[in-house]
């Protein structure tokens, strides 16, 4: 068997492992005791790498491909669609594995200096989220859609609440109930949709909505709002994110960070369903709910643009750009239209990489902003206060296992690589040349304006609605450059007699890993865009999907060998 053919057996297999590597080693870390947080950190460390290599493999597998919708179908169960459990994996849920994987990877990292001590099975909790994410990304079906969100958002339960207090509590109820609420919605709108079509599959479903009588058209499009309500909630659409910026301004830097990505699961779901079950190959239903989408996302670009020229924290700030940034996702892909869709699949991880980024600075900065008083208290000569200054571990104060202080070694030039780091989220976030977010908002707005399409979903000149979305993505990229401009102003240029901030290595790395991926999306901007056009392209024609994943066939048992029969006795 030729290379090839022997990639082309084993890739789909691979696909188990995003799943089942995190499920493992959380498994694995539970059964150790809380005080092994060295190896804790190892394990979690080495399976979020091998979860990234396995990712980018399956990247390259589906990019490699000849046509755009290169795709891999595995079943688990061994059961044909849509009696059995369906895994599918295409460009963009490659895609979405590997920006999931960086976020993971920056964000153990960055916990790895000091917050995972903050509080019990952080480790666990952290690879149950991964499982739950990759799951989402990977599966086929609505309802174990549903198990890997309840997987998802049980495991973030417990990340949001790690190192207790007052704030994180509060947030965290909250944070609960809502979503608690959201998954009763999921549950209600599936119900519903298995009544009219009698499946669950999602190929299934694409190719019964046709179909559907006209007397139960109105209740098949009460279903889809239903589920598409509990996406939205997830998503952070307006008017139902009141509780994004409390919670994910509440929980430590790295779930933060990790939150960021979050809010695309929810954009993400929308956009693989809403294309699969109402494209034009859906009767009466094609298109359905695109205005909504388009209100909504404009809504909500609005409500994160004002929210961060009203913001005063940078927790804060990166809240309502994790807003700002999916509003704007939500609103581009209402449009349904091959080209913006591309773009828009283009802004999604450099949008999410530098919100990532900034949740974590707002630590660093915070606490370089107080000072270090929070971490120690300095014991200083009167003659040389600063030459001689002893470090003195304050009461309470957590401590490594050498009973050294958390705040670690200062490094050259930390406050610039901060104001540097700053800058690129800056740039990143509002739109702003040379980086990738300038990129993608300048592709999104020459689809709007030229909308020359891809394949069967070349969309028509721009209306009002066009017109309205061009001037939201600059007038809220202006306003973002505002209040980040303000932000950095107040926290680097007016800050003086300040000491050298607190900076680890294990700190600063994971921002730079993410900017530096904001710097490889800029330089890679050809190929990348190809790859999110050969994604879009896909998309919008689902019919390759639909035959791959209905036509998979299980694996067929080994033949037996046929018992021995005993000798009949002679009469």
């Amino acid at each position: 068997m030729n290379p090839d053919a022997l990639a082309a057996r084993l890739m789909p297999h691979l696909m188990l492992a995003p799943i089942v590597l995190p499920l493992l080693t959380a498994a694995l870390m539970l059964l150790l005791r809380e005080e092994q947080q060295r190896l804790k950190v190892t394990l979690n460390l080495l399976s979020t790498l091998l979860g990234l290599a396995v990712a980018t493999l399956l990247l390259t597998w589906t990019h490699s491909g000849t046509t755009p919708a290169t795709l891999g179908v595995y079943l688990p169960g061994n059961w044909p669609a849509p009696f059995g459990i369906v895994l599918a994996l295409d460009r963009l849920s490659a895609l979405m594995l590997v920006l999931a994987s960086v976020v993971a990877l920056a964000s153990i990292v960055f916990a790895a200096a000091r917050w995972h001590r903050a509080g019990v099975h952080y480790h666990p909790l952290f690879q149950l989220q991964l499982m739950g994410l990759a799951g989402a990304f990977l599966t086929a079906d609505l309802f174990n859609l549903f198990v890997f969100f309840e997987i998802m958002l049980a495991a973030s339960y417990g990340l949001l609440l790690h190192g207790s207090g007052r704030q994180r509590v509060q947030a965290g109820l909250h944070y609960i109930a809502i979503n608690l609420a959201a998954s009763s919605l999921f549950l209600v709108g599936v119900s519903m949709l298995y009544g009219i079509t009698g499946t669950l599959n999602m190929a299934d479903l694409a190719r019964s909505i046709s179909g559907i009588a006209a007397a139960d058209r109105g209740l098949l499009h009460s279903a889809a709002a239903i589920l598409a309500t509990a996406f939205l909630i997830k998503a952070a659409a307006w008017p139902l994110n009141f509780w994004l910026v409390p919670a994910y301004s509440a929980a430590t830097a790295p779930v933060g960070a990790l939150f960021a990505l979050m809010t695309k699961v929810g954009v993400y779901t929308l956009l693989r369903l809403w294309t699969l079950l109402f494209g034009d190959g859906a009767g009466a239903s094609a298109q359905f709910g695109s205005l909504w989408l388009i209100g909504c996302g404009m809504a909500t670009m609005v409500f994160g643009a004002i929210g961060m020229l009203g913001s005063q924290r940078l927790t804060h700030l990166a809240g309502f750009a994790a807003i700002l940034s999916s509003g704007t996702l939500l609103a581009a892909a209402g449009f349904g239209q091959s080209l913006l869709t591309a773009s828009l699949l283009y802004y999604l991880p450099s949008s999410t990489l530098a919100v990532s980024a900034l949740f974590l600075l707002a630590d660093l900065v915070d606490r370089w902003r107080n000072d270090g008083t929070n971490l120690a208290s300095y014991e200083q000569d009167d003659e040389a206060p600063f030459l001689n200054a002893e470090l003195i571990p304050t009461e309470g104060m957590n401590l490594d296992d050498d009973a050294e202080v958390l705040i670690g070694r200062v490094i050259p030039a930390a406050a610039a690589f901060l104001g540097l780091a700053f800058l690129l989220c800056t740039l990143v976030i509002a739109g702003l040349p040379p980086l990738s977010g300038f990129v993608g908002k300048v592709a999104m707005l020459t689809a709007l304006i030229n909308p020359a399409g891809l394949g069967a979903s070349a969309g028509p000149a721009p209306g009002p609605l066009g017109w309205t979305l061009l001037a939201l993505m600059l007038g809220t990229g202006l306003m973002a450059l505002i209040a980040l401009t303000r932000s950095g102003i107040r926290h680097f240029w007016a800050s003086h007699g300040r000491a050298t901030p607190p900076l680890r290595v294990l700190e600063g790395a994971p921002i730079a890993l993410l900017l530096g991926g904001c710097v490889a999306l800029t330089l890679q901007a050809g190929p990348v865009m190809r790859f999110t056009s050969q994604s879009s392209q896909a998309l919008h024609e689902p019919g390759r999907y639909v035959e791959a994943v209905m036509s998979a066939t299980p694996i067929p048992n080994p033949p037996t060998m046929p018992l021995a029969h005993p000798a009949k006795e002679a009469p």
